[in-house]
């Protein structure tokens, strides 16, 4: 027989001829720690059943409510409350008309909308005032507006804009005094 003892030969040496580290031995989990892991988990499961159940009620009675019946005082997403206010209180027109002088550039095209700038809206007379910053502007403006009502009525609805009113650029301030001509509206006499 070699020297080598009956095990040496199989002791788990790697083809280098060193031997392998110890693998680390992991706990067991015992009876107190499985427990724990199954409580969490039937915690968990019993909240997700909780609140689909809890969403499922509220998306059936209409949302949350602030009593044992809906009125007037229940919360309401935010949408809907400032849909409710403009409605309440027949700002309809004025809103849509907002949002068109938002969207300006868009409905005017980039080339008008950087001369010319939506100013106010009168709605008893259902005019758009608009500024333009020259006269060849205000000129060109002028002749497009048959054409830039109808598209904001066919946006906004029918009649929602009768007429555009065009400004020209505002000059300086008239300055009176001894050194003035009577009757000179000064260098504002020349836009428009």
């Amino acid at each position: 027989m070699s020297s080598e003892g009956p095990f040496e030969g199989a002791s788990g040496a790697g083809s280098a001829g060193t031997p392998d580290p110890p693998a680390p031995k992991t706990p067991e989990p015992s009876g107190v720690d499985l427990a724990r892991v199954a409580l969490r988990a039937a915690k968990e499961q019993a909240r997700a059943r909780g609140d689909a159940a809890q969403q499922k009620k509220q998306a059936r009675r209409g949302g949350l409510r602030s009593g044992a019946r809906s009125d007037g005082r229940d919360p309401l997403p935010l949408g809907s409350a400032i849909n409710r206010l403009i409605t309440e209180r027949g700002w309809e027109t004025p809103a849509a008309v907002g949002g068109v002088m938002g969207r300006w550039p868009q409905i005017v095209g980039d080339d008008l909308a950087n001369h010319c700038v939506p100013q106010r809206y009168d709605e008893d007379e259902r005019v758009l005032t608009v500024q333009c910053d020259s006269t060849a502007w205000a000129t060109q403006l002028r002749l497009m507006a048959p054409q830039l009502v109808a598209r904001l009525n066919e946006d906004l609805g029918h009649g929602t804009v009768r007429l555009i009113k065009v400004l020209g650029p505002g000059g300086p301030a008239q300055r009176f005094g001894p050194l003035r001509a009577p009757g000179s509206t000064g260098p504002g006499d020349t836009y428009g």
